[in-house]
């Protein structure tokens, strides 16, 4: 119990963070008092003691123990993917010494870049996870929730985590590399306690409210960069599932057709269809539902929405092939530009 407090509570990199809980009280206790007629559930022990909410409670703990005794020792890290990046650099293009940015503008560049490409590939993972009839399957623990709570946060199958943490060595490793090729390994992040500045910002200004009942939303234009925790909300509804996939920047959404406005649903209803939801009640249920396949399930058509269509396995190999050209193209580019040897 100890470990687990110390892990999350006391860490600034968790989202339940104390800071970062208390000052999401301070922004429901400001939005509640303008909304008065939302504080009966928020104050109510229906809200408190639902099912949904004890679940999250003790799945909170059980998914705890079997990342750290399962899934972490099986992940590699966000260093071997760096130096791997690296050493790739320097053999395919040479030698770069940077002789035009300050380190001041580095540590920028790369607290931005780390912050940008971590969210963007965040959110194509998400949208992966809805668009595949096979990954939907686990991701839909986590749609499960009929309640929202800052717990159902950590509401993931074991196998959704093993892919973000994944993500996160591969996306912040390939960064990192790419960085310390052009600029040397002396570098650092802006951050405060030790979490990227962005992140910090963000989670201090009610990142947990997105799982909670406070129906906060922002400015329209302000939705088109960044989401809400209304916008969020809505994510979690049993009709706009596939709408608002990002993290904490909605113009992924903008951009590729996904974004749903808080104005857009005033009225959601959470969790999955009724004949789904029986399968994922129970801890039980979360983590080995996913896992049982039916053949009437197989056989069953897999709905998805007309703008998935062009978001299969061909679209991602249609970007990889893109980046692939890309790739060449800066390298003729570069060479005999100043700074190779």
């Amino acid at each position: 119990m100890d470990n687990l407090f110390y892990e999350y509570i006391l860490n600034p990199s968790k989202r339940i963070y104390w800071l970062y809980i208390l000052s999401s009280i301070l922004i429901s206790l400001v939005y509640l008092y303008f909304h008065k007629n939302e504080r009966k559930l928020i104050f109510s022990k229906k809200y408190w003691l639902h099912k949904s909410t004890r679940l999250d409670f003790y799945y909170f703990f059980i998914s705890h123990f079997i990342k750290v005794l399962i899934l972490l020792p099986m992940l590699f890290g966000v260093k071997e993917v760096a130096i791997f990046t690296y050493r790739i650099l320097l053999k395919n293009f040479g030698f770069y010494l940077n002789v035009d940015f300050t380190y001041g503008q580095i540590i920028l560049f790369y607290t931005l870049a780390i912050f940008i490409f971590s969210d963007l590939s965040r959110y194509f993972l998400h949208r992966l996870l809805h668009t595949n009839k096979f990954l939907w399957r686990f991701h839909k623990v986590h749609h499960s929730a009929k309640i929202l709570n800052p717990l159902t946060f950590y509401r993931v199958h074991p196998l959704e985590n093993f892919l973000f943490g994944l993500r996160y060595s591969l996306v912040i490793g390939i960064v990192t590399g790419v960085f310390i090729y052009f600029f040397g390994a002396k570098f650092n992040i802006y951050s405060i306690f030790g979490v990227n500045i962005f992140l910090f910002i963000f989670s201090i200004l009610g990142t947990n409210l997105r799982h909670s009942p406070i129906k906060l939303s922002y400015l329209k234009y302000l939705e088109y960069i960044f989401i809400s925790p209304r916008q969020h909300q809505i994510h979690h509804s049993v009709k706009f599932y596939n709408k608002n996939f990002g993290g904490y920047l909605a113009i992924w959404d903008t951009l590729f057709g996904s974004l749903k406005l808080s104005s857009e649903a005033k009225i959601i209803k959470l969790g999955l269809r009724k004949k789904e939801m029986k399968n994922y009640e129970t801890v039980g249920g979360l983590l080995f539902s996913p896992l049982i396949f039916k053949r009437k399930e197989n056989n069953e058509k897999y709905k998805e929405c007309k703008d998935y269509k062009k978001f299969n396995f061909m679209y991602f190999r249609n970007i990889f092939v893109k980046c692939l050209h890309l790739c060449k193209s800066i390298k003729n580019r570069f060479k005999g530009a100043k700074g190779f040897r």
